[in-house]
């Protein structure tokens, strides 16, 4: 029965029993408190209606055993500055892109971030559990979605679509993150489709017949390498690439698409030195609990993450000082910012600010936020 889940959510919102095979209990255990009838057979539904025979009533408990994230951020040797630009994505919502060699531990890094995130609420992670119901997809309540499709993933695959509309990657990552690696690898027609649910967090599919609106609210963490080789990074020798086959490689990825993506960082080679260092490395649940204290102050300060925030809420809680807007002053115009790319490096200073406990931005937290909206 697919979909049981949001059935079950309608029915408790009405008031109403529900009976469900009972292949399908442990997908309305999910809910709180609920009364409903389980039967393995529509004979015996019958048979209790008829007064022949009486199901007993199944009452769900909501008790669930929290499964821990397969990957924790102990694992990634050196990288500060990748791993302060995973924190302060973790911390506001923001889209993230790692350039790169192969090997580097782009894959590494981004396989990471769920585990730094906030914890879902209990409605997000209804929210979630009703999406993968729908989509017919094993999900384990509690964790946030990771999706990582490959670089031939079609459009209909990443937003969904089909004579019967389906959920697609980005619906499936929904309150989580959407992995896209090998970015340039992918087709450009395919990519810029992510364009509007980026702005929007949500996908209308459009059908002769009707029109369905599915949530989009996903994290877009992305990897790719300099050049078509991969090894076109601070003059390595071992690359061969040409001058107009590395801008060819790079202009699979649409400016728009770019100018969308909050923290654009290099992730370098380590050194054999740091690849052995014994030194002790923060795990997750200490960077974990510096992102929820600054998620917490976003939620009570404005009731949202950064990422969200509209022009005129920027206005009210990102205003900079008169230091810092002669730092952006100069920055517009070294680096021709669009009205976009302002308010995204606004958005991530307020986050740097908070993860640093400042009620108000520094030039310090500007210029960070500044170092990281560099282009490829």
């Amino acid at each position: 029965m697919t979909s049981a889940l949001t059935i079950a959510m309608a029915c408790q919102q009405a008031e109403h029993q529900l009976f469900i095979p009972q292949n399908n209990i442990k997908q309305v255990e999910q809910l709180s408190v609920f009364k409903l009838y389980t039967a393995n057979h529509l004979k015996q539904v019958c048979e209790h209606f008829l007064g022949i025979q009486s199901i007993a009533p199944h009452t769900t408990q909501n008790t669930h055993n929290i499964q821990p994230y397969k990957y924790d951020l102990i694992d990634v040797k050196g990288q500060l500055r990748p791993r302060r630009a995973l924190e302060i994505a973790a911390a506001g919502g923001h889209s993230l892109l790692f350039k790169g060699p192969p090997g580097t531990g782009k894959t590494l890094l981004a396989s990471r971030l769920p585990s730094i995130l906030p914890p879902l609420s209990t409605q997000e992670n209804l929210e979630v559990a009703s999406i993968y119901s729908i989509a017919n997809n094993q999900h384990h309540f509690g964790l946030r979605p990771f999706r990582a499709p490959h670089h031939t993933a079609s459009a209909i695959a990443l937003v969904g679509g089909g004579s019967h509309p389906k959920p697609g990657e980005i619906t499936l990552a929904h309150l989580g993150v959407l992995f896209l690696d090998e970015l340039p690898e992918f087709d450009r027609k395919v990519l810029e489709v992510l364009r509007q649910p980026l702005e929007s967090k949500e996908i209308v599919i459009s059908r002769a017949s009707r029109q369905i609106t599915f949530p989009a609210n996903f994290q877009l963490i992305a990897a790719m390498n300099p050049c078509p080789c991969g090894y076109a990074f601070n003059q390595d020798s071992r690359c061969q690439c040409s001058p107009d086959s590395i801008k060819r490689y790079q202009n699979r990825i649409s400016g728009p698409l770019l100018d969308r993506i909050d923290l654009h960082i290099d992730v370098p080679p380590l050194q054999v030195n740091e690849l052995q260092d014994t030194t002790p490395v923060e795990d997750s649940m200490t960077v974990r609990s510096r992102v929820i204290a600054a998620y917490d102050t976003q939620i009570n300060r404005q009731q949202k993450a950064n990422f969200a925030l509209s022009p005129q809420e920027l206005a009210q809680h990102a205003a900079l000082d008169s230091t810092a807007q002669k730092m952006m002053e100069v920055a517009q115009q070294r680096m021709n910012l669009s009205a976009r790319s302002y308010h995204r490096i606004l958005r991530v200073a307020r986050t740097i600010a908070d993860l640093s406990q400042s009620s108000n931005i520094q030039s310090v937290h500007l210029s960070e936020a500044l170092s990281y909206r560099q282009t490829i």
